[in-house]
């Protein structure tokens, strides 16, 4: 069934558009909660909390890329998940590396719609600027919260080169941002 098709689902209310966005896309939203999460129980949990955020936001919304939506709604359960799971024991692990690696490249956090808008626009400039791979290996580090050896595996290169990629295009990334205005 295609994307549309499970949208058209999600709007007349049947519930075969769960079962269908499982079958689809139960797979991707797992991948990425656990990447965040490193535990296989609640990243099960933020994917059936995916399942119901989505059917409580189609309606009014109609996504042109239903993978994209399930994806964000997931990776924002994982990321809150993780948030709460780490003040409450200070634990380690890939999601607390990537978001140490990113301090010193995004700005607080504490700006209006407006500023979070400017935010992502010139965010997609930036990866729109990027030759294919580093964006691949961008992305896949700090939106799907890969390991560098899982990267590494993924695009056939050493982990040596994938850290030197990273840390070379979080370097342009902070430059594109302070060319743009954006305070750090």
């Amino acid at each position: 069934m295609d994307d549309q098709q499970i949208v058209e689902l999600y709007h007349q209310r049947s519930e075969t558009a769960i079962a269908e966005t499982a079958k689809k896309y139960g797979r991707y939203c797992h991948y990425i909660a656990y990447n965040i999460l490193y535990d296989d129980g609640y990243a099960e949990e933020c994917v059936n909390d995916t399942y119901l955020g989505a059917w409580n936001s189609i309606p009014p919304h109609k996504p042109q890329k239903l993978s994209s939506f399930l994806g964000k709604i997931t990776r924002n359960l994982a990321l809150n998940r993780w948030e709460r799971e780490t003040a409450q024991k200070r634990g380690s692990g890939e999601s607390n590396l990537v978001l140490t690696e990113l301090e010193g490249c995004i700005p607080s956090g504490e700006g209006d719609i407006t500023e979070e808008l400017l935010l992502r626009d010139v965010i997609n400039r930036f990866l729109r600027s990027l030759p294919e791979e580093a964006m691949i290996v961008f992305l896949q580090r700090y939106w799907y919260f890969s390991s560098i050896r899982d990267i590494a595996q993924d695009r056939s290169m050493s982990e040596n080169r994938v850290k030197v990629m990273l840390h070379r295009t979080r370097a342009g990334f902070k430059q594109f941002l302070e060319s743009e205005g954006v305070i750090l």
